[in-house]
């Protein structure tokens, strides 16, 4: 699937329904170039949970950890190396939780992933975002159908 978001009103708003789509045990993954989005549409996927804490990109501590009626975790694999085994650091016990986990720069860690996942590449050119999205696994359908209704092309 594919979606353009032309303005950072429309990102947030692409976050925020994604926010109230996701379910316990879901797994988010965002790539895309430094500035492309990936923090902002978790703020936003945040809020769209009914968190009210300030998201950071967790980007030096590599987990945040937001408490909600559905936690959040906030995974940024920017600093591992890649085809690092992820085991010793403990992110299947994410994966497999009944919270939302979203991990930025996931192609660092692609082979450490759930067999159930969401892939969204950001792609950005003149200020417009193009979303690339892949659904792995059956639990995304409605997620899928909700936001090509609300943003598909």
């Amino acid at each position: 699937m594919e979606i353009i978001l032309d303005s950072l009103e429309k990102t947030k708003e692409f976050g925020f329904l994604l926010g109230q789509l996701c379910k316990g045990g879901m797994v988010l993954c965002l790539n895309g170039d430094l500035g492309a989005g990936k923090t902002t549409i978790t703020k936003s996927l945040a809020e769209g949970l009914g968190i009210k804490a300030n998201v950071t990109s967790p980007t030096f501590t590599i987990v945040n950890e937001y408490r909600g009626k559905t936690n959040l975790y906030h995974i940024d694999t920017y600093r591992l190396n890649e085809g690092i085994d992820t085991l010793y650091l403990g992110f299947d016990e994410y994966f497999y939780s009944d919270g939302i986990t979203v991990v930025e720069w996931a192609d660092k860690i692609k082979n450490s992933l759930p067999e159930e996942y969401m892939t969204i590449y950001i792609k950005v050119e003149d200020n417009i975002r193009k979303l690339e999205i892949t659904y792995i696994g059956d639990k995304y359908k409605v997620v899928e159908e909700k936001l090509y209704e609300s943003f598909g092309i």
